[in-house]
């Protein structure tokens, strides 16, 4: 008689409590898409189908400004981040183990594990003494502070990529004479591309949406779109921040798609 194995659908309740689970995760997410077609100004009464929120929050030039410095900011960071990502999950998967090594992975997945506020507070106090010592206020403290907060996200996707690779691939490389350089251009990296190419977009998405390191760092007059939103929000909630809000999670959306297809094992 065959063994019956364990299944957690099978237990009493799990059915209801899954739906109740994602019902409390989305249902709030589809009603900011749906008020986001409100022709109102409520946010809590339904007055019929408009996209005009839309336009009309596009057309508002601060929103403009906020939302060009966040793509520069997040472009920028999630390339650098992924720079150093590729590098650090190179240097910790293509070579010996070593005492240590466990160390290594503790201090590259650290703002992971630390609570957001604690490294905001602690970028707050270096960059200040710089501020301090340089007089330089621009935007080179917030794309630093959100590279080196995305620097995890970036490499985890990497090294996984990396540990899935065959290695005697490049073993045959070098044995066919080829330098370190050449082995890496034209076996590792071509065969690394879609992890780098994920770790890249997992970095994006996680500076745009940043909140509690950009308002630590940044100076007067350098909101992003996420804390522009969030000033809004504590007047009261214009609609147009729900078109925004439903703009930015298609963004999320399309970025985290491409980042499965990307990262999903191939049969």
């Amino acid at each position: 008689m065959a063994e019956k194995s364990f299944s957690a659908s099978r237990i009493p309740g799990f059915a209801t409590t899954a739906i109740l689970v994602f019902c409390a995760l989305y249902l709030p997410i589809v009603m900011l898409v749906l008020y986001s077609f409100n022709s109102g100004d409520s946010v809590a009464v339904w007055e019929g189908f408009s996209l005009k929120w839309y336009p009309l929050a596009w057309s508002n030039e601060q929103v403009r400004d906020v939302t060009l410095r966040s793509l520069t900011i997040a472009l920028v960071a999630s390339v650098v981040a992924t720079t150093v990502a590729t590098m650090a999950a190179l240097g910790t998967t293509r070579r010996k183990k070593t005492k240590g090594q466990t160390l290594i992975y503790l201090m590259i997945n650290q703002p992971l594990m630390v609570p957001e506020i604690v490294t905001a507070v602690a970028l707050l106090i270096f960059f200040a003494a710089i501020k301090v010592a340089t007089g330089y206020q621009g935007l080179g403290y917030l794309i630093a502070a959100h590279s080196a907060f995305c620097i995890p996200f970036a490499y985890l996707p990497i090294r996984a990529r990396l540990e899935g690779m065959d290695k005697t691939l490049e073993v045959a490389a070098a044995d066919l004479y080829a330098s370190n350089w050449q082995a890496f251009r034209y076996v590792t990296l071509p065969l690394l591309l879609p992890g780098i190419v994920a770790g890249m977009m997992l970095a994006f998405v996680t500076s745009l949406d940043d909140v509690v390191i950009t308002l630590f760092v940044k100076s007067a007059g350098q909101d992003t779109l996420p804390t522009y939103m969030l000033a809004q929000i504590r007047r009261s909630v214009p609609p147009d921040v729900n078109a925004i809000s439903a703009l930015l999670l298609l963004l999320t959306v399309i970025m985290l798609t491409l980042f499965f297809l990307l990262t999903r094992k191939r049969d």
